[in-house]
């Protein structure tokens, strides 16, 4: 191990204190950690928002194989991305560079240039001596120097196939969004599924060396398509959409108001369809759901259940009606909160209210596999949560919006500034639902101050747009 990696594990020892060198056997000394390191299984779903079981955003969720999972291990109740688009969430998590120091903004950037000399997180551990194993979309433009393995082409993202499409009949398409049940019900034939038949096969094989295992599920991405059990398992007449007051959209400024994708909204009215596009995402989360249980399942039953820490995670939430938003790439909570849990040896169950940003992950797992991290990591190691879910924590997460528009999370606030100095302030402690606009109360000014030092001062020119799909070797 390097004399850096021995300062960083020496350093992240001290900071987690005596609870986690007891609860992560690992971080006794920089030589142990060597022999003992954990493998890690990163599990990401794409779309994946806070409706999870886990973190009670829909009362109709069904994510039985999460909510097991959280239940072992430790849930944080308040994740949150730093760009709600996948590339450049992606990018944040898999580089640990925030999006305003990167430039990567957009799903089309060349994230790489922006992150020219910082090693993915899988080919970090790579580096280490970690057998380095990835299946799915991981990456949004893929990184074929990370794998020492990868299911199939890594540059080509995983699509529905013919079978798995709805019929013409069953197919809906209203504006941008689609969904149906799968044409056919027969097994292994959604590319989700084939990725978690994979990632089974690796978990039930013996490795030699530590392994990183990546595994990318597409769903509940749209289109919102699962097989038709996953549909009929809630009535139409029976679900549950968001509340929206008539009014929501007046308070906020117009840029704000612009993110919101109220033309989408007002055709899924004008189709009477919002019930039947709730149940749709319903069923693709449950279809996702699915597929990490199968995984689990593989985990618990092979050689690997005693030494490997699991991470669940999800590259941004989505919007299904609040603020009559649809889709992703706005700076409101219901585009930033995501699931998050880790589980494995050394994990205590519990529930953890502070707030932390997905650009965390990556020094925690670097840290656990004793590498190194590169000086441009945004984040903070999550070891001290690990070990105590109320242990002191004063970060707060930055989520940012193309060039020069940001929102400020902490326990109690979210703090929006967009790029033309306009800005919107909403107190969770009273206003879960981010209905009531603050920011024009001479009361809160203090509030609005303090949050406003933590907004980048300068951000990153967005780095250029690329057609290749993925990352030069």
């Amino acid at each position: 191990m390097s004399k850096n990696a021995d300062l960083l594990l020496s350093r992240r020892t001290v900071l987690a204190g005596a609870a986690a060198t007891t609860t992560f056997p690992w971080l006794f000394s920089a030589a142990h950690a060597r022999s003992q390191r954990p493998n890690i299984l990163f599990v990401s779903i794409d779309d994946l928002i806070d409706w999870a079981g886990v973190t009670g955003g829909h009362p109709q969720a069904r994510t039985p194989h999460l909510d097991a999972l959280a239940s072992r291990g430790r849930s944080f109740q308040q994740a949150h991305c730093n760009a709600a688009i996948c590339n450049p969430s992606r990018t944040a998590v898999l580089t640990g560079v925030a999006p305003h120091v990167s430039g990567v903004y957009s799903n089309q950037a060349a994230w790489w240039t922006g992150v020219t000399g910082v090693p993915t997180l899988p080919a970090l551990l790579k580096q280490q001596g970690y057998t380095s194993i990835g299946a799915g979309k991981v990456f949004h433009f893929g990184d074929p120097t990370a794998w020492d393995r990868y299911m199939g082409d890594p540059c080509v993202k995983h699509h529905a196939e013919d079978r798995a499409r709805p019929r013409k009949s069953d197919h809906v398409h209203v504006s941008e969004l689609g969904w149906g049940p799968a044409r056919s019900s027969r097994p292994n034939i959604h590319p989700d599924e084939k990725v978690a038949a994979w990632v089974s096969g690796v978990l039930a094989s013996k490795h030699k060396k530590p392994f990183f295992l990546a595994c990318g599920f597409y769903k509940p991405h749209l289109p919102w398509i699962a097989p038709r059990k996953h549909f009929d398992a809630l009535s139409i007449d029976d679900v549950v959409v968001p509340e929206v007051p008539a009014n929501e959209l007046e308070d906020i400024p117009e840029m704000g108001r612009r993110m919101a994708h109220i033309e989408i909204h007002q055709k899924v009215m004008g189709r009477k369809a919002w019930k039947e596009a709730v149940r749709a995402y319903l069923a693709a989360l449950a279809f996702a759901d699915a597929q990490l249980g199968r995984v689990i399942a593989a985990l618990e039953a092979g050689p690997h259940r005693d030494n490997t820490v699991v991470v669940v995670w999800s590259d941004h939430g989505w919007s299904l009606g609040e603020k009559f938003h649809w889709k992703k790439n706005a700076l409101w909570e219901e585009c930033t909160r995501v699931p998050l849990v880790f589980a494995g040896p050394g994990i205590r169950p519990g529930a953890c209210e502070r707030v932390v940003s997905l650009v965390d992950l990556y020094p925690t797992l670097a840290a656990m596999g004793g590498a190194p991290v590169h000086d441009r990591a945004a984040g903070h190691d999550l070891a001290p949560l690990l070990a105590d879910p109320q242990a002191d924590w004063s970060h707060h997460c930055l989520t940012s919006h193309a060039s020069g528009s940001h929102a400020v999370r902490t326990e109690r606030w979210r703090y929006i500034r967009y790029a033309d100095g306009t800005h919107e302030l909403y107190d969770h402690h009273t206003d879960p639902g981010e209905h009531h606009n603050l920011a024009d109360r001479p009361v809160h000014r203090p509030v609005i101050e303090r949050l406003g030092a933590l907004i980048p001062t300068s951000s990153a020119p967005p780095v250029r747009d690329v057609l290749q799909k993925c990352r030069p070797k």
